[in-house]
């Protein structure tokens, strides 16, 4: 399995997240960039619940890893495909 494309975040850094993202971490997850967020964001059609913070964006990680379709896996904070041990053990 290859590593994240250039300017995405990896899956090992997807699970590094804390509980709420800005909006320029959440665009880069989801590959896109923030001008491009914005703008979906003012026509409503931003791929999961975006909270405003006085002038900020938060993305709550959950419904971010969900629009990912990240939820309904099993959790690792290493991705076991690329951790050799993993490999190993098969855990």
């Amino acid at each position: 399995m290859k590593g994240p494309a250039p300017g995405r975040l990896s899956f090992t850094e997807m699970f590094d997240l804390p509980v709420a993202v800005d909006l320029r971490t959440a665009a880069k997850a989801l590959g896109i960039g923030s001008t491009t967020a914005y703008r979906l964001i003012r026509e409503g059609q931003f791929p999961c619940p975006v909270i405003r913070v006085g002038r900020r964006y938060r993305i709550p990680t959950t419904d971010l890893m969900r629009a990912l379709g990240i939820d309904n896996r099993s959790l690792y904070s290493v991705d076991p495909e690329l951790d050799p041990d993993c490999r190993e053990t098969g855990f």
